[in-house]
């Protein structure tokens, strides 16, 4: 069989890197459990109708379908692309025994047939949280938000060595508001030239507001001023306020980011900053809006991103509004291995090897490695009862930091310790229980 080739955009970690996407995954999980998020998990299929509802994403949607099915076949069942879909369902099936404002995170797959580059990848891991009201849910949960997600972020800037995180803030109700100050009917259409502000500059957004939505040129500098501010605090609303337009969602959304602003100066100084120009070109945000920039990897673009949504779904009875940011794992870490500035210490849990004497000792040496998990100490029995000088030489190349011998000695093969040990008290130092995410000195 010829060596396969590697799928581009279906990236694979070795075990090593696996293990730092494994602690990372796990740091998450506790910082939202902190915060009494409880954890789901949603199929990987959804109906097509549900998935290409909004149009933007249909080109980028894996079907699903049975090698044999009949060629007229109708396409029913497509991968997820989001976790916000799976979610929005999940909500509407299971709202008679969810309690609300309902609390979720949820750490996922999902896939997405769009060209791979670094940062996107066709499939890739979330790690979504969002917190859903039944009619109502109320505005100090979109100060909350990001708030959790910048305390996850900032645990993984300080326990991992993984780049520190800003994260951009603005309102759709200042925007539309400012926009509708000024006399725009369609404020959706501004809000997605301008969202183009990074990719193409002022000018060309510009024009094109000029051309496509049919503003004058004093109107769409207006429109380039307001997105041009910038600030740590809440200075912006003076700023805002300067340019001389009045509306009352504009007054709104002021109050609401300015509150958010406020709250994250306080709380984790630095990490947040009000930016006018953030849209989030999607339609169903209505409030706050999120992205979020990896320091030296900005080139990648938002590492997390959401917002605010009037109506996540609704059964025709009942609307379930939320706040939901997702932070995109594989985005983070697969840069950051595949350039080795994030290693595990060792590439294996394995803290020790019991080395066997003979094969006909082999149970003794099992019944050693049995004492020593009973206690939580990882280990494994060597795979041939070679001599010693070679069993060390495999623990040595598997990244095993301990050997443990019959005579009751344990030796440190990275020292040359070697010194008695009981099989029911010794513990080895607490750096080497289990491998740890290191930072590269070079990176």
């Amino acid at each position: 069989m010829a060596r396969p080739k590697p799928l581009s955009g279906f990236p694979e970690f070795t075990p090593a890197g696996r293990i730092v996407e494994q602690r990372v995954l796990a740091s998450l999980a506790d910082t939202f459990e902190l915060h009494g998020f409880g954890s789901i998990e949603t199929r990987a299929v959804e109906p097509m109708e549900q998935l290409t509802r909004k149009g933007e994403i249909d080109k980028e949607v894996f079907v699903v379908r049975r090698l044999h099915a009949a060629a007229d076949a109708v396409d029913e069942l497509g991968l997820h692309f989001d976790l916000t879909v799976p979610f929005a369902r999940y909500v509407l099936e299971n709202a008679g025994h969810l309690t609300f404002p309902f609390r979720r995170y949820q750490i996922q797959k999902a896939w997405r047939g769009e060209r791979p580059q670094e940062g996107r990848y066709r499939e890739f891991t979330q790690a979504d949280i969002d917190i859903v009201g039944s009619e109502t849910l109320a505005a100090h949960h979109d100060v909350e938000l990001p708030l959790v997600t910048l305390e996850a972020l900032e645990r993984l800037h300080i326990d991992f060595g993984i780049p520190p995180a800003t994260m951009s803030v603005n309102n759709r109700q200042l925007s539309e508001g400012f926009y509708r100050g000024l006399g725009v009917e369609d404020h959706l259409a501004v809000l997605q030239r301008v969202d183009k502000l990074d990719k193409i500059g002022p000018d060309a957004v510009a024009d094109l507001l000029v051309e496509e939505v049919g503003l004058t040129r004093a109107a769409a500098g207006k429109c380039l001023a307001l997105a041009g501010i910038r600030t740590g605090d809440a200075s912006f609303v003076d700023q805002v306020t300067s340019l001389g337009i009045e509306h009352p969602l504009l007054t709104a959304g002021l109050e609401l980011l300015a509150d958010v602003v406020t709250a994250a100066a306080a709380l984790v100084p630095g990490r947040l900053v009000a930016d006018l120009k953030i849209a989030r070109g999607l339609d169903y945000y209505t409030g706050t809006v999120y992205e979020t920039t990896m320091a030296g990897y900005e080139s990648m673009g938002s590492i997390s991103s959401g917002g605010r949504y009037d109506s996540l779904a609704s059964d025709g009875r009942t609307t379930y509004p939320g706040v939901g940011l997702s932070i995109g794992v594989s985005r983070i870490l697969v840069p950051l291995v595949g350039k080795g500035v994030l290693t595990a210490s060792r590439p294996v849990p394995t803290c020790v090897l019991v080395a066997v004497d003979a094969e006909e000792t082999r149970f003794e040496a099992i019944a050693t490695a049995t004492r020593l998990r009973a206690r939580g100490i990882p280990c494994e029995v060597a795979p041939k009862a070679d001599r010693f000088g070679k069993q060390i030489r495999y623990a040595d190349r598997r990244g095993i930091p301990f050997v443990w011998f019959s005579s009751g000695e344990v030796k440190d093969i990275r020292s040359g310790e070697q010194s008695p040990a009981d099989p029911d008290a010794w513990l080895p130092p607490d750096a080497d229980l289990r491998p740890a995410v290191v930072r590269s000195p070079l990176a």
